[in-house]
């Protein structure tokens, strides 16, 4: 099966009159290659059934449905998700293709239970979606995506680190997230004027609480990076009622009231949202 190259993405845009948008997040890969070293580092094997976001032109979706997974589609762009389905009959005739033509922030539940994420996403949102994705598609288990380098780091670190901040602690609610390779400028069209990395993820096979307890930890993030340069009994004060309150609220948890967000695990973030009176 033959995947889509330069040629063919600029022929399909000037079909359609896609001019691809910095507002949309639009990067099309256009070397089968590295699209090929995308489905082989999600392991994305014959059966799997794969939710991609922003497929665009298609070039990921044949690679995803060359390995013989069936494939669930998410495009906001209406011209995009008509084309994807005819892209696919042409070139890999009966593959097992899912198109919806929506925002993915608004997507709550999927057809055929995907298991894998795999995806270029749209640098502008990158995050805000795939934490959307984790917490309204319970059957993922792994997933592999393409984002802005700055993002992927940052999604990827460890407290303690200087790009470790409210997307790494969210994430790390979900499971274990890792950098899985660096991606040159150049197999994008047009070319981004960003740096590029895979971020791979494994899901926690049992949630670290109730749903109740995350969105109480997610606040408490949010309320931590806000003010990252204050203690956190300061930069907790106004949500847990005052300096005092949240300085005693840690000291429950377990957890030294002159820390700093970035110190502080998501299992950190966790104990202070239980030990709330």
């Amino acid at each position: 099966m033959s995947l889509l190259g330069p040629a063919e993405i600029r022929d399909l845009a000037e079909l359609l009159d896609v001019q691809p948008t910095k507002k949309l997040g639009q990067n099309f890969v256009i070397d089968a290659n590295t699209v090929r070293r995308i489905v082989k580092v999600a392991a994305v094997e014959s059966g799997d059934s794969v939710v991609e976001i922003g497929p665009g032109l298609g070039s990921l979706t044949l690679g995803l449905l060359e390995v013989g997974a069936s494939v669930v589609a998410v495009e906001i762009d209406t011209r995009l998700a008509t084309q994807l389905p005819k892209t696919v009959e042409l070139m890999h005739p009966g593959a097992p293709l899912t198109v919806i033509a929506e925002d993915a922030l608004r997507i709550t539940e999927l057809p055929d239970a995907p298991t894998r994420l795999v995806a270029n996403l749209p640098y502008n949102v990158s995050v805000p979606v795939l934490l959307h994705f984790l917490e309204h598609i319970p059957s993922l288990q792994s997933g592999v995506v393409m984002v802005q380098a700055e993002v992927g780091h940052r999604l990827a670190a460890d407290p303690g680190s200087k790009v470790y901040g409210s997307p790494s602690a969210k994430a790390a609610w979900y499971g274990k997230w890792r950098l899985a390779g660096n991606v040159s400028r150049q197999v994008f069209w047009p070319v981004p004027n960003v740096d590029s990395v895979l971020v791979g993820f494994e899901k926690r096979e049992v949630p670290l609480g109730t749903e109740e307890e995350r969105v109480a930890t997610f606040g408490i993030i949010d309320a931590a990076f806000q003010q990252r340069r204050k203690m956190l009994r300061q930069a907790l004060g106004q949500l847990l009622g005052s300096s005092q309150a949240a300085s005693e609220q840690m000291v429950r948890a377990g957890i030294e009231p002159t820390a700093r967000g970035e110190q502080l695990t998501v299992h950190d973030f966790l104990a202070i949202a239980r030990a709330a009176e």
